[in-house]
Formats: structure tokens, sequence, C-alpha cells
């Protein structure tokens, strides 16, 4: 009788690269479906965002400019609701409208630990992608999930929130984004900083 070895499976959990880092200001490139890795890099993105408690990730955050970034909007809904959540991967993602009177929420970001700031975007977005089987969509999405899936759109296009933020606003965060550039900033999740 053989004995039958278990592999065990190992949570990958990258670090998350801070501001100042010059991926974070980059365009990033279309993925080719021969991409290596692609599979191993998404699940490794999922348990990454998941460890953060964050509810988008894109590759730029973790070093990579390319055009991929995971949804996960469940934290933001009671337990009972969960099935609403959306939770997808998107790839070459390209928005292709943006309708309604812009609305102003308070956004966050792992790459910028402890921020947050008032973001203008509008409510109702077109976006066509790749999902993970390369297998192509086109989507309209609305509030909280068309509001992350512009602010991870954003990382791929090498934008940040703070870019977003009014010039008064942007004075007075001045020295913390300093300080987060630095890496004097303390969190709960692997982070790597342009500067130590």
């Amino acid at each position: 009788m053989t004995k039958i070895k278990e592999r065990k499976k190992t949570l990958t959990i990258l670090p998350i690269y801070g501001y100042g880092q010059p991926v974070l200001k980059k365009v990033a490139s279309d993925i080719p479906d021969s991409y290596p890795g692609l599979e191993e890099l998404i699940e490794a993105m999922w348990n990454t965002m998941k460890n953060a408690r964050g509810v988008g990730l894109a590759a730029p955050q973790i070093g990579k400019s390319i055009r991929l970034f995971l949804v996960d909007s469940t934290p933001l809904y009671e337990q009972e609701e969960e099935e609403r959540a959306l939770r997808k991967v998107f790839i070459n993602a390209r928005i292709l409208s943006q309708e309604g009177e812009p609305w102003a929420y308070e956004e966050g970001c792992l790459s910028i630990p402890q921020l947050t700031g008032d973001v203008l975007r509008p409510p109702r977005i077109r976006i066509r992608y790749l999902d993970e089987d390369f297998q192509q969509h086109e989507e309209t999405y609305e509030g909280l999930e068309a509001r992350i899936i512009q602010h991870e759109y954003d990382h791929i296009e090498g934008r940040l929130f703070v870019d977003l933020l009014k010039p008064i606003k942007k004075r007075m965060i001045k020295r913390k984004l300093e300080n987060i550039r630095k890496g004097k900033v303390k969190v709960d999740y692997p982070m790597r900083f342009a500067m130590k």
C-alpha cells in the first residue's frame, strides 16, 4: 500500500508597492494570453488583497506594469447582501464611457496607507475587458462598483487617487505622502517603499 502525500497549497502574499514607486506612475502594457504564470499571479493577487483587507488591487501595486486588476466589493455589503457584490478579474480593460453627475466619496488605497480623500467620479461606466480565460466582455457598472473599477483602472493608467484631490487637500497631505515614500508608516501587510 502506498501513501499518497497531499501537496499543500502555499498562500502567496506579495508586497504592495508604496507611494513613490515609479511603477505606480507608468501606463501599463496589455497582457498577451501567453503571459507566463498568469494564473498563479492572479491567485497571489487575490491572497494579497484579502490579506490587506482591500476591495481592489491592480498589478502595478505589486510591481508589475501590466493591465490587470481585481475587484471584490464583498466587504462593502452586509452578510445577507453579499450575493450583490462584484468579484472579478479585469485584463486589458478599457473604459468606453463614463456618465452621470460626478459624486464625491472618500477613497483610500493600499499603496497609500492611512490616507483618504474625497474623489469626484462619475456614477456609471461602460467597460470592455477580458476575464482570466481571455473571454471578452462589455459591461456597465454603477455606484460603488463603478467607483472601485475606476480607482483600479486609474492604477493601470499610471494615476493615483491623490492625483485627483483638490489642490488644498494635496498641500495638506504632502508631508504624509513623503513619509509613505520613505517607509515611515505602520501597516499590517507587506509593503515595498520607494526609499528606506
